[in-house]
């Protein structure tokens, strides 16, 4: 397991990256939520509260390796509370990142 920190104006989370056979599963965690691959379900998160957004890796790329893929890529699927912070299906994630810090 890799594990980083993302630290920008507006965006304070871990990230991991958990190497699983031939896909790595990469997620964020900040205060507010936890923004993923496409390995983390949002809809089973949103049972626990939890405020979660799956990404797809950015243009070019065939999956999400690590934190740069996560915030470079688009979001495809927000839960309800991830909604309510204002997470949108199709913006960056970044900009996601930067609603769950």
């Amino acid at each position: 397991m890799i594990h980083t920190r993302i630290s920008t104006p507006g965006i304070s989370a871990a990230c991991y990256a958990i190497p699983a056979g031939p896909v790595t599963i990469v997620f964020a965690v900040a205060e507010k939520g936890v923004l993923g691959c496409g390995a983390i379900d949002p809809v089973a998160l949103q049972g626990f509260g939890l405020a979660t957004a799956r990404v797809r890796p950015p243009e070019g790329k065939n999956s999400i390796t690590g934190a740069k893929d996560l915030l470079g890529g688009t979001v495809k699927e927000a839960n309800d509370a991830a909604e309510a912070l204002g997470i949108q299906v199709g913006m960056r994630g970044d900009e996601a990142l930067s609603l769950l810090s």
